[in-house]
């Protein structure tokens, strides 16, 4: 028996993937959570795509016998596409993902290893996000940079929101992603913020995936440095205020909503 009191190996997983226009990279995505050591529940969230890669997707399903669930939201925006996604997760945990990440085979398996042993208050799991090419001292440095970060300040985000995992019933007691709440840029900062405010969260070596090059200039999707410096020193208990008192207003005036999510520079059918 596990933490849970189900036997081994039943359905504890649901994975969560906003797609907007992703041919070149959602197969390996795909690929890597049909191999997971644990049986996962693949929700595939289309986002209105328009270059094929929903149509690949379910010929791949169909070709290596993959169950995946697709589903479908109209409002343009991730944020929109991950509420679906996560409405629709029934398992006791839920990974989100982004359709250009590769999740090692043992990705699940750790996080289910990590949320067992710290019981129902962990409520929340950083994976290390890698970039796809480095060098192992950079790899190493990355690593342990981030894990410090983490046990320094606990009750903050340091990772990105593709390597993000939750208790199901936390994730939607927090209320989840909701463009009503948050439709701003940073939407995992400060989705995490709500979460930890239910639970704590832990960061492990072990836990860590791979991303794709493909994202070069992030300015329409980042915060200041000043800003980046003043989450970090803000009490935890102001973080509520930083977000929706400071930060927002910041964001509206810059333009810096979601939707800038769906400008794909490296993809001319991500366009509109």
């Amino acid at each position: 028996m596990n933490y849970s009191g189900e036997e081994p190996g039943s359905l504890r997983w649901s994975a969560v993937i906003p797609v907007y226009n992703e041919r070149d990279y959602l197969p390996r995505t795909l690929a890597s959570l049909a191999d997971q050591e644990q049986p996962v529940r693949i929700l595939v969230v289309d986002n209105g795509s328009t270059d094929g890669c929903i149509e690949d997707a379910r010929a791949l399903a169909a070709a290596r016998d993959l169950e995946i669930e697709f589903l479908e939201e109209e409002a343009p925006g991730q944020v929109h596409a991950l509420k679906r996604g996560i409405d629709a997760a029934e398992t006791e945990f839920v990974a989100i993902c982004d359709a250009d990440t590769w999740y090692p085979p043992h990705y699940l398996t750790r996080a289910e290893e990590l949320f067992d042993e710290g019981g129902r208050s962990r409520v929340a799991l950083g994976a290390l996000l890698m970039p796809e090419r480095s060098g192992a001292l950079a790899d190493w440095w990355a690593a342990n940079r981030r894990l410090a970060a983490a046990r320094l300040m606990p009750r903050q985000n340091h990772t990105s929101g593709a390597a993000q995992l939750f208790r199901t019933s936390a994730l939607k007691a927090a209320g989840g992603y909701d463009a009503r709440r948050w439709p701003y840029v940073l939407k995992d900062h400060e989705l995490m913020d709500r979460v930890l405010q239910l639970g704590g969260q832990t960061y492990d070596r072990d836990l860590w995936c791979i991303s794709s090059e493909r994202r070069g200039d992030r300015r329409k999707v980042r915060w200041t440095l000043s800003e980046r410096l003043l989450y970090h020193v803000m009490p935890f208990s102001k973080k509520r205020w930083f977000f929706h008192r400071f930060m927002a207003r910041r964001f509206e005036r810059r333009g810096q909503k979601d939707i800038v999510l769906r400008e794909q520079s490296w993809n001319e059918a991500g366009q509109g």
